[in-house]
């Protein structure tokens, strides 16, 4: 890994990358359930059915994954993204059907049980295997879940298999070196409006939490520390970093400073010899482990058709409720992200590290109802910031990317319906259930049919009736 972090370094200064481009990449996760609306643990089957590249398996034998190749948003692409990834689940989703499954698009499952996570519910991929055992090498102690939220959830896990339950849209962004702390910084001072607008996760193991239960979950679900180790601060592997950085560079050494190799796996290639021998290396053991550090906005090195690039990878949004409502989360972000790294004057020298941090950690709790700090604002509620400071900054940067009015006006307008109407994937979710009252599994149950419906209807989730 230091072999490859000093030739990723020379890299940088030769200036060898792809320059930014205005593309939008994907990664859905999604639950497979069966009739009932219950987690159905037949991923190798739905995969054989669907046989496509681009689905692959996820952690839990009830996760699938969707990788949409990066595209044009000028013009209507937006619009044409939306139409392309409903159909290809539309596509999966009837497969899916031939086995006795159903896709849905939700941050946290809602009726899964504890009995759902366990080792035994893992993938059969090696890759999970080794991690798990690693995880819990370096634990020397079982997994304690403690979510205090609306409800309290206290249980202990003998796996990472609860890092399952979450599902999430992961939003790509190619940028140059040059640019990349720019982007990076932005996209760590929305996170927190990012989730208080899309938070879908409210549910565990039948306990009302947080309104994005999925982000405490996922940090506490992968954590290698025992209670020594985080009394002395050693740092999480789930992490949403300590500092503003002014180089990508500060990532990637931070990765190798900080935390050690989870997966002990070499490849032949030397990477020195390959860029002395004219060739671009893949940077395989600098690249894995770099996958093994969940930071909720990840550097991305990839070589692509022989040329190197960088990504911002987004990884704060959960999956759901609707495409239309993913295409809307994402059409905020990168709208947002033609413009705010680009600033005069920039947001990360105006707000602190700690206080972006405090913002996501809030919407994550609270969602809408979260009140967030933003410069010349101060502390205000989540869906004032949104609807006065952000939307019109959004606008903007859609009409920089060359987007269509329309499009963009569709798009940002599902986001502004959930600010003015306060319903969001969490909210609906728990109005529903609360509705139905009676037993909470069967509610939860009952729900969960409901959502599924709704979900296929495209119909964004702010126009949702209880």
């Amino acid at each position: 890994m230091r072999r490859c972090l000093d030739v990723f370094a020379q890299m940088l200064r030769e200036s060898r990358f792809e320059e930014d481009r205005p593309l939008a990449g994907l990664e859905i996760e999604l639950n497979i359930v069966d009739a009932a609306g219950e987690a159905a643990m037949c991923n190798a089957e739905v995969l054989a059915a669907i046989r496509k590249p681009d689905w692959a398996t996820e952690l839990g034998q009830f996760n699938i994954e969707i990788n949409i190749e990066p595209q044009e948003l000028v013009g209507d692409g937006p619009t044409r993204l939306e139409e392309d990834v409903r159909a290809r689940l539309n596509h999966a989703e009837e497969r899916a059907q031939t086995q006795g499954g159903h896709l849905v698009l939700i941050g946290i499952l809602p009726t899964l049980r504890e009995r759902d996570l366990v080792e035994g519910t893992l993938s059969a991929n090696p890759r999970y295997k080794l991690l798990n055992e690693q995880i819990f090498a370096a634990r020397g102690e079982d997994l304690h879940l403690a979510i205090e939220g609306v409800e309290r959830l206290d249980t202990h896990a003998d796996s990472v298999a609860p890092e399952a339950a979450c599902t999430s849209v992961q939003l790509h962004l190619q940028v140059s070196p040059e640019e990349f702390a720019a982007h990076w910084n932005a996209a760590q001072a929305i996170a927190g409006p990012q989730i208080a607008v899309a938070a879908n996760s409210p549910y565990l193991f039948g306990k009302e939490l947080h309104r994005e239960t999925r982000i405490t979950l996922f940090e506490q679900a992968t954590d290698t520390r025992p209670a020594e180790l985080k009394a002395q601060g050693v740092r999480p592997r789930v992490w949403f970093g300590e500092r503003w950085i002014t180089s990508v560079f500060d990532l990637f050494e931070e990765n190798v400073q900080y935390f050690p190799a989870l997966l002990p796996l070499c490849e032949d290639e030397d990477p020195r010899a390959e860029l002395e021998q004219g060739r671009i290396p893949a940077l395989h053991e600098l690249t894995l482990h770099n996958g093994t550090i969940y930071r909720w906005n990840r550097p991305v090195y990839a070589v692509v058709d022989g040329t190197p690039h960088l990504r911002v990878e987004n990884r704060v949004l959960p999956a759901g409720p609707s495409v239309a409502d993913i295409a809307a989360n994402a059409a905020f972000y990168y709208g947002l992200m033609a413009v705010l790294p680009h600033t005069e004057r920039p947001i990360w020298s105006q707000m602190s590290f700690a206080a972006a941090e405090d913002n996501l950690n809030s919407a994550a709790r609270h969602g809408l109802d979260a009140r967030l700090y933003w410069p010349g604002m101060g502390e205000v509620p989540a869906a004032e910031l949104i609807l006065r400071r952000l939307l019109p900054m959004a606008h903007e940067g859609l009409a920089k990317r060359g987007v269509d009015r329309a499009v963009a006006d569709r798009l940002l307008g599902i986001i502004e319906g959930r600010c003015l109407s306060g319903r969001t994937g969490a909210t609906w979710q728990v109005e529903r259930v609360r509705a139905q009252g009676g037993d909470r599994h069967e509610a939860l149950r009952a729900m969960t049919l409901d959502y599924i419906a709704r979900m296929h209807s495209n119909e964004p989730v702010h126009t949702w009736d209880v």
